[in-house]
């Protein structure tokens, strides 16, 4: 027999204990960076997502669009800057954040999810109410900071057996449009739903300390330590901040790991050694679904 075919089997068998441990379990997994413009890449993740909801996971995507948006403001000749790793967003800004987010990028995920055979929802966080925002900083123009979350539309969806892919734009009390930094959104999504996990990938093996050595169990104070050091710095920053804040509003663990790694979601989710740099619950009682304790 065919060693790749027993090597297959065998893989799904070891895999069968984390199966049993997710079933039922609600994941969100923030994707952005450079695989979306790849559509190998995308095809996989796709693939990835839709085998987790055949094997009774809840996946909720959440994506970014950085690459997509700032070509395009490149063509329009709208500079883009960015503060503490979020994009300064005016009125101008907005309204092309939101074309791209809203359209190309969702629908092109949805298109990719709906192709490997599931049952993709694309929508936003104006969509239900399902994102309320305040300004985060005057000096970021419309970017939004979550304050409240209605994950009452994401439920519907899974019980009908859906995967939703939600862009990071949400809605201000009086009805204005804002800019999420797409980790930020994710984890408000995982908080709101009390996830078992967030995934947030991103183009880095994971977070790194001062070696260059990736943090493979994130502790609160060493993010602190490695962020007022300089060593956690840009893009990262938003990261690590998210999978803090969502390990105190009840997420059972974080992990920032490399989407550009294939099958990284399963191997994290269904393999022994998981991926890339976890974050988890430690209150009593609280303790995260992966193997990694």
């Amino acid at each position: 027999m065919n060693r790749d075919w027993i090597a297959t089997a065998r893989t799904l068998s070891e895999a069968l204990p984390y199966l049993q441990r997710y079933t039922g379990a609600i994941v969100v997994i923030k994707f952005g960076g450079n695989a979306m413009g790849d559509a190998e890449a995308l095809d996989s993740f796709a693939r990835d997502i839709v085998m987790m909801r055949q094997v009774w996971v809840n996946p909720v995507v959440v994506h970014g669009g950085g690459p997509m948006i700032n070509e395009m403001l490149g063509k329009l000749g709208i500079e883009s800057r960015f503060v503490r790793g979020k994009r300064v967003t005016d009125a101008a800004t907005i309204e092309v954040v939101e074309m791209i987010l809203a359209g190309l990028v969702n629908k092109r995920i949805v298109q990719a999810i709906n192709g490997q055979g599931g049952k993709a929802v694309g929508l936003t966080g104006k969509d239900a109410g399902l994102i309320t925002c305040e300004a985060d900083d005057p000096e970021l123009g419309f970017v939004g900071k979550p304050v409240a979350v209605n994950p009452e539309v994401l439920h519907r969806l899974f019980e009908g057996g859906m995967i939703p892919v939600v862009a990071p734009i949400g809605a201000g009390q009086a009805g204005e449009t804002f800019n999420i930094n797409g980790d930020t959104a994710a984890g408000a999504i995982a908080s709101g739903l009390k996830a078992d996990r967030l995934l947030l990938l991103t183009d880095v093996a994971g977070v790194k300390d001062e070696n260059g050595a990736v943090l493979t169990d994130m502790r609160p104070e060493q993010v602190h330590d490695l962020t007022e050091r300089g060593i956690i710095a840009g893009g990262m920053i938003p990261k690590t901040e998210t999978a803090l804040a969502a390990i105190e509003a009840g997420v059972r663990a974080v992990v920032i790991l490399d989407g550009r790694a294939p099958n990284a979601c399963l191997l994290e989710l269904f393999t022994e050694p998981g991926a890339g740099s976890l974050s988890r619950a430690t209150e009593p009682g609280i303790r995260p679904l992966a193997s990694r304790n």
